[in-house]
């Protein structure tokens, strides 16, 4: 007869937080221009409410995960047209929330690089804790919900 494993308190926690993230598609979204750092759902772009809030905190922040990171730079054109400049970044090996900024720092840098700095508004990122793939439509209204673009300039 085979021995019961034991009970781990710390990964029934663990399993308990990552599923609930899955489940209500949780994303911290960060824009430099508009100064706002929030967590959203991602899948439709509704802001995670304060009823929720702590435990999804918990959640994002307590534990180390596998992150998606949709880092972008916000640009307009001379015409007033605005368009992203892209890319997205699964970095090796599990992460906590806090120690996401190095990684994405190195990328932000290649990406504001490659960009027109005339055409440059602002950066902007989505990192969420699974390994779910963004869309550029998605993160276009994920962006929007949150508004991560800067206002036009009145001339």
């Amino acid at each position: 007869m085979s021995k019961r494993k034991p009970y781990n308190h710390r990964a029934r926690v663990h399993a308990y937080f990552k599923a609930m993230l899955r489940i209500n598609h949780v994303a911290v979204v960060d824009a430099e221009a508009s100064d706002v750092q929030t967590l959203i759902n991602w899948k439709n772009a509704a802001l995670i409410t304060s009823k929720a809030r702590p435990t999804i905190v918990d959640a994002v922040c307590d534990i180390p995960h596998q992150w998606c990171i949709y880092l972008a730079a916000l640009c307009r054109d001379q015409a007033g047209t605005r368009y992203m400049k892209s890319i997205e970044v699964a970095p090796q090996g599990a992460y906590l929330a806090k120690d996401l900024e190095q990684v994405i720092e190195t990328y932000s840098v290649e990406l504001k690089d490659g960009c027109n700095p005339q055409h440059l508004q602002g950066m902007a990122w989505i990192a969420i804790p699974d390994t779910v793939s963004l869309e550029e439509p998605q993160a276009a209204r994920v962006f929007d919900a949150v508004g991560a673009w800067p206002t036009k300039e009145a001339a």
